[in-house]
């Protein structure tokens, strides 16, 4: 059983920096990639960034470029999310998710999922 534990989720103003962990437990996940989806209200939840189980290849989308990275640290089995540059329209519950390759990008494709932190972003 894998559990994974996001946190670093707060309120910010547009322009402002917030940094998400997620903490893995029960089982080492020192071998999967990891990945970031977020989900706003009425919408479906989508892809933000994937990491490889080594950290060396990154995938993000097109719209957090530049402003998003994504980074892990296998000896603490945490995973981050250094979000810069934030918009409201990053506004959304924020989930970390454990699958089997660092080009997934569909919610079917991770097989365990934590229960999100909520960022909110005013403008």
């Amino acid at each position: 059983q894998v559990q994974l534990v996001e946190s670093g989720g707060g309120l910010v103003q547009a322009g402002d920096s917030l940094r998400l962990s997620c903490a893995a437990s029960g089982r080492t996940l020192r071998s999967s990639a990891m990945g970031w989806f977020r989900q706003a209200p009425g919408k479906e939840r989508e892809f933000v960034a994937a990491i490889s189980w080594g950290g060396g290849i990154t995938n993000y989308l097109d719209s957090v470029k530049g402003r998003f990275t994504i980074s892990r640290d296998n000896a603490k089995d945490t995973v981050y999310l250094q979000m810069n540059s934030l918009k409201s329209e990053d506004t959304a519950v924020y989930y970390c998710a454990a699958g089997g390759s660092v080009t997934y990008r569909r919610v079917d494709e991770y097989g365990y999922w934590g229960q999100g932190t909520q960022v909110t972003v005013s403008s």
